[in-house]
């Protein structure tokens, strides 16, 4: 009995030891919860996420990239004005992912391709979501006018006008209205400067548009590369250069309505003159040419507006001087995105580290083939006194009737060239 019992109670009291060690364990396993210290150097892991860096690139790009209207004036396909426009939105798309393009072709007064007013059309664009409208051409300056007016919560972009140049003559109060405008004056210095050197008549035809303050500055810009250039690389008298101008009536050619360019190419080059400068949005300049040349003649054009312009007759194409909007529409558009958008007027030039630069420069001008080696290092010589400062808005200058322009060793304002009264002395055509 003893004995039992002594058993029973040692079983008992183990029993108890084997419970009370039971109870102490739990003490050594959280020993290994203490290294949950390194949860503080988990912390910069937390701060570590570039969340807070990555906030502005947040403001940059929205999350709905924007629908963008464009109105043409002429086909997206003119190997002009019109296309270098619509070639320029694939730019912007790339450079803005996700942006939508609305366009409607032949917008400009008298159309019949719309029974619509442009500012009609671009209303029914911002029914279809579109934010940012953007006019191409000074024809349409009214209608952007009255359109940012009456949707003052769209961003309006009208290339080519003045409207929100407040030291302009055109100036409106529209805080949603841009004007944009490449420095195509010396664009068109280059154009005549090739027209110049490669001359063998000494007779430089300019078939013009419509006459107004653009098409007068632009056609006397050329007027004065092709006589610096006739001047001072070819060391000829510049009474012996002709230049004459002959205006079509518009952009480009409506039946009925304007001369024919085709027909105007032609008596250019029936009647000597051997290179035409064109200045309207379409290429007959350079069509007329490569027709001229098989049948054996001597002659050359420039085209104008599109970099792609020489395309299909780059054996008489001297080069073409072209628009580069993508740059100038990205960024305005991003300020409409991220809230930085400001009414203003932007006259934007030539990159001159290299005026081909798709990303930098607002003017280019592609060399055609039918220029000579040595006048192509000319071109790159005058492009580079350009660049460096050569200034050919300088007088001595007078207007075409005499009337004195601009005083000896007096510099043109950007109002003096923007709003040019007349042709340039020396110059043949109508001024008004």
């Amino acid at each position: 009995m003893f004995t039992r019992k002594l058993w029973l109670s040692l079983s008992v009291l183990l029993i108890a030891v084997l419970v009370l060690s039971a109870c102490a364990t739990p003490a050594p396993t959280e020993a290994p919860a203490a290294p949950e210290a390194p949860a503080a150097t988990e912390a910069p892991a937390a701060t570590e996420a570039p969340a807070a860096t990555e906030a502005p690139a947040a403001t940059e790009a929205p999350a709905e990239p924007p629908i963008i209207g464009l109105l043409l004036v002429g086909p997206a396909n003119d190997a002009g004005w019109s296309q270098a426009h619509y070639d320029s939105m694939a730019y912007v798309q790339e450079k803005i992912p996700g942006a939508e393009l609305l366009y409607l072709e032949n917008v400009y007064t008298g159309s019949t391709a719309h029974t619509q007013t442009p500012a009609e059309l671009a209303a029914d664009m911002v029914t279809k979501g579109a934010k940012v409208i953007i006019f191409n051409s000074d024809d349409q300056k009214d209608n952007a006018v009255k359109f940012a007016q009456e949707n003052p919560d769209v961003f309006v972009i009208h290339a080519s006008g003045d409207t929100a140049w407040k030291e302009g003559k055109n100036y409106v109060d529209l805080p949603n209205m841009k004007n944009i405008m490449g420095e195509m004056e010396y664009g068109k210095m280059i154009a005549g400067c090739a027209a110049a050197l490669t001359t063998q008549t000494g007779k430089l035809g300019f078939l013009g548009p419509l006459i107004n303050d653009e098409t007068r500055r632009f056609a006397a810009a050329a007027y004065l590369g092709a006589k610096y250039c006739w001047e001072n690389y070819l060391e000829k008298d510049p009474a012996a250069l002709e230049f004459k101008v002959t205006w079509i009536g518009f952009w480009f050619n409506i039946p009925g309505v304007t001369l024919d360019p085709t027909q105007v190419s032609d008596d250019f080059y029936n009647t000597g003159y051997d290179v035409v400068i064109s200045s309207i949005d379409t290429t007959e300049a350079l069509v007329e040419a490569k027709k001229f040349a098989a049948d054996g003649k001597q002659v050359w054009a420039v085209p104008y507006d599109y970099e792609g312009a020489c395309a299909g007759a780059d054996e008489v194409c001297l080069g073409v001087e072209y628009f580069n909007w993508g740059p100038s529409y990205v960024k305005a558009i991003n300020s409409a995105m991220d809230g930085t958008w400001e009414s203003s007027f932007e006259l934007v030039g030539p990159d001159w580290a290299d005026i081909n630069n798709p990303d930098t420069s607002a003017v280019g001008f592609n060399k055609g083939g039918a220029l000579s080696a040595d006048n192509s290092a000319k071109i790159d010589q005058f492009i580079s006194e350009l660049g460096g400062g050569l200034n050919l808005w300088k007088g001595p200058l007078n207007l075409q009737d005499g009337t004195a322009y601009l005083a000896d060793g007096e510099e043109a304002t950007v109002q003096q060239i923007w709003y040019l009264p007349q042709l340039l002395e020396g110059m043949e055509g109508q001024s008004e």
